[in-house]
Formats: structure tokens, sequence, C-alpha cells
């Protein structure tokens, strides 16, 4: 089974200027994340944006559901910035693709060393070859359905609603 991953960017992928003390994009971490976790999976990435989701649109959102719909691979995982997530899982899932689509992200940049970003990449990775068809959210070990997840903004923790 092959995997397909999808990169859009968001906190996972963010570097820190050390000059100017910002944050900012270069280029994904994933086939970094993928060779420290000696991931044998047959997997293919792709990098459709590289944005932070607060300004990610409905166009980006039909890029990538226009990218799901037409790979060929059934089990893809979307790396996503964690604020609009939900948004977009909710867009994909009300597409009804015949697939298995996981939205993962991280809270804490995994340059930064101590990010979440390995694990969750990894789990969603698992549920994408575990569960059946539809779209769902992984982070912090759990798995969501499309229609039933919700950011806590108190916590920063993905619950169900």
């Amino acid at each position: 089974m092959h995997l397909k991953i999808l990169v859009t960017g968001g906190t996972f992928d963010k570097e820190y200027d050390e000059l100017t003390g910002k944050l900012f994009f270069k280029e994904t971490h994933v086939p970094e994340m993928l060779r420290l976790a000696r991931c044998t999976l047959p997997v293919t990435i792709e990098t459709l944006m590289m944005i932070d989701s607060l300004d990610m649109t409905d166009e980006h959102r039909k890029l990538i559901l226009e990218h799901c719909r037409h790979c060929p691979e059934q089990n893809i995982v979307i790396t996503h910035g964690t604020d609009t997530m939900e948004l977009t899982a909710r867009y994909l899932g009300q597409a009804h693709l015949p697939k298995t689509i996981v939205l993962t992200g991280a809270m804490v940049p995994y340059k930064f060393g101590s990010s979440d970003g390995l694990f969750n990449l990894g789990s969603a990775m698992a549920f994408a070859e575990a569960l059946p068809s539809g779209v769902y959210v992984a982070m912090n070990g759990r798995y969501f359905h499309w229609n039933r997840v919700t950011k806590n903004r108190e916590t920063g923790i993905f619950e169900e609603k």
C-alpha cells in the first residue's frame, strides 16, 4: 500500500529566524521526519503550499480537495496548521471521497526540538492505513471524524464535539 502526504505548511513546517525572532517557511520537514522515524512505508510527498492556516482560503481548500480526488493513492495524510484544520476537514469531508484522508499538524514547530509534530505525523500515517474511508483529524494520539472535531482554544487540544 502506498501513502500520499500532502504538505500545506502550518506550525508543523515553520522555522525560527534568530535575527528577527519571527517564524517563517523554508521547506517541509516531512522527509527528514520520515528518515528519523525510520519509516519503511512507501510514501509520496507533495508540497501544495507553505502557508499559515489562518491565511488559508476556500481556494486553497479546493486545491487540496482536487489533489485528494485525483491522486491514485487511497490513503492520504495532510499536514496542516491547527488553527483552521477543522474547517479544511469539514470541506474535504463534505466531498465524500472514497479515500481515507487524515489531517494532522503540530502545536510547536518541528525545528524547535520539542515538537509534537513527529508523533502526530506517525499517528496520522498509522490511522490513514487502518481507518476506513472518510476524513479524520489526528492529533495527540487520537483521531476524530471530520464532523465531530473542534480545537479547544483554551487548552490547545483537539476534542470531540
